[in-house]
């Protein structure tokens, strides 16, 4: 157990034992990869978006190919808040023994509150990661990530209603993404996860209609991570909140590199896709890279892409 300990890091005042973390939507509840291996080996993980009642999702086709990455617009397909406590989480348990983090959507201000509420006595759930965009799904307008004020409001709707860390997870889909966090940061955010897909899509020439049947989607996988990568060292310099680096995360260098940025820890989504072992194997490979690096502990490496260089 002394290798692990160098991989450490605290997140919300919760210690996670490496930074490793499936994003949200590309891990489901869990237990299915719990077939696979031993998901305790993460840091954590972020649950399926949940919502208040339960969502078919959008229609299909709703996935394209592109090069390095992937479009989606699965739209936010949950079972409900309900059912999410009543099935996942009791299935969860059996299988996984850390905090888990809870992914809350939401299409208006109360049920951002209401999802909070209901999951906030779980004592399972160690933070929550409050998706301030949903770029596919239609809600009748913008998204709430667009507006410092939207997306301030959502966080206030929140903080209401749990008094766990409440991690905002942004858009890179706006003009000025600090200005978006600063206002967060305001209403009570307590960390930033970033980023959420990019909107993209792909047209069929033979057909001559987009692929994806909402027309655009997210555009996820390695294509997005210098996007990704810039956003988190922005907002290292304009925030002192901890941030969890998401976009295109692939490998042990990638996850050093988003920390350099200034991420405490990542989030891997698009891989966990190509390959059910993504996550194992960037753990397995950390150590070594750490050391390859000349760091004693991640957590050193938290940044430092902006100290003076050596």
């Amino acid at each position: 157990m002394g290798s692990m300990s160098n991989l450490a890091v605290t997140l919300c005042g919760i210690e996670l034992d490496n930074p490793v973390i499936p994003a949200s939507g590309t891990f489901g509840f869990g237990y299915e990869f719990a077939e696979l291996w031993d998901i305790n080996q993460l840091g954590t993980f972020s649950f399926k978006g949940t919502t208040a009642e339960p969502r078919f999702g959008n229609p299909t086709p709703r996935i394209a190919e592109t090069p390095s990455g992937m479009l989606n617009a699965v739209g936010l397909q949950n079972p409900g808040v309900d059912r999410v406590i009543s099935e996942e989480l009791p299935k969860l348990a059996a299988v996984y023994t850390k905090p888990v983090m809870a992914n809350v959507s939401g299409f208006s201000y109360e049920e951002f509150a209401h999802v909070c509420a209901a999951l906030d006595p779980i004592e399972q759930i160690g933070w929550f990661e409050v998706n301030v965009s949903c770029p596919n799904v239609h809600a009748g307008g913008e998204n709430f990530a667009s507006h410092p004020h939207t997306a301030a409001a959502v966080v206030e709707a929140a903080r209401a209603a749990t008094s766990k860390p409440l991690i905002i997870k942004l858009s890179p889909n706006v003009t000025n993404v600090v200005e978006i966090a600063h206002a967060c940061e305001q209403a009570g955010a307590d960390a930033f996860s970033l980023i959420n897909t990019l909107v993209g899509m792909r047209i069929d020439p033979r057909t001559r209609r987009p692929i994806i049947a909402n027309t655009t989607g997210g555009l996820s996988g390695s294509a997005v991570f210098p996007v990704a990568l810039r956003m988190v060292y922005q907002l290292y310099q304009a925030t002192a909140l901890p941030i969890i680096g998401i976009g295109g995360v692939a490998s042990a260098r990638d996850v050093l590199e988003m920390m350099m940025a200034g991420a405490t820890a990542v989030q891997v989504g698009t891989a966990n896709l190509i390959d059910p072992w993504a996550c194992p194997k960037i753990i397995d490979a950390l150590a070594p890279t750490v050391r390859e690096y000349g760091f004693e502990r991640i957590s050193d490496a938290i940044g430092a892409a902006h100290a003076p260089a050596h």
